[in-house]
């Protein structure tokens, strides 16, 4: 399935199919590709279009202008971006130069948010504010309300980008203990990074437990 297909999946009906694809081609790619264009003019197109419409669903609110500002840059920042892009499945149509493939360029925040942001530029400037209403209605605007969703920096994605800059390397994640009752465990979870404990982590849930190992090994390895 190509994104043409996903939209059509979502009753989004698009005049212009190469300026929608144009919204996943990274430079890496466009570099390989003589004449082909990358989607940074639509990300800026789509940076406005993702003002106008965070701004649009936070007024009802009620809030101050400061809170409203902090809740939009909550909601807009590139680990939210990044978040949608995934929850979507956006990611798997980026189209990336052989190197940022073989380096995790898929996975990478700034590229999925990137691609995000050029992607709702596209599909305002061809099917207009409804086909971006139908995509951040599904992703964004839950979180308007409970923007603690995204909050939580997500330390096993960026331990991942960061092992995959060398693609040589692998990060998973083995259970160390499980204590405490069955109504309120605690976990502690160990990062093996290349078969190497990089980095501990305990929490209610192997989820949290992972995401704080995680944590731990980064830090270490990116200082």
């Amino acid at each position: 399935m190509d994104i043409i297909e996903w939209l059509d999946q979502r009753g989004i009906t698009v005049s212009d199919p190469e300026l929608i694809r144009e919204a996943f081609m990274h430079s890496s790619y466009a570099n390989e590709h003589h004449g082909k264009h990358d989607n940074e003019r639509l990300e800026f197109m789509g940076d406005a279009v993702l003002q106008l419409w965070s701004s649009n669903a936070i007024f009802p609110l009620n809030l101050s202008e400061g809170k409203m500002t902090r809740l939009r840059a909550q909601l807009v920042c590139e680990h939210a971006l990044a978040v949608y892009g995934r929850e979507l499945h956006l990611n798997d149509f980026l189209l990336l130069g052989t190197g940022e493939e073989k380096t995790g360029g898929r996975n990478k925040e700034a590229i999925i948010a990137d691609m995000f942001e050029a992607f709702l530029g596209a599909l305002y400037l061809d099917a207009g504010m409804g086909a971006v209403d139908n995509i951040l209605n599904e992703v964004l605007l839950p979180r308007v309300t409970h923007p603690e969703d995204i909050a939580e920096i997500d330390y096993k994605t960026k331990l991942q980008e960061y092992v995959q800059a060398d693609s040589r390397r692998t990060v998973h994640y083995e259970l160390v203990s499980e204590v405490g009752p069955s109504n309120a465990p605690e976990f502690t979870m160990s990062a093996v990074v290349d078969g190497l404990i990089m980095g501990t982590g305990r929490g209610s849930s192997k989820k949290q437990a992972e995401q704080n190992a995680a944590k731990n090994a980064f830090e270490k390895m990116a200082r």
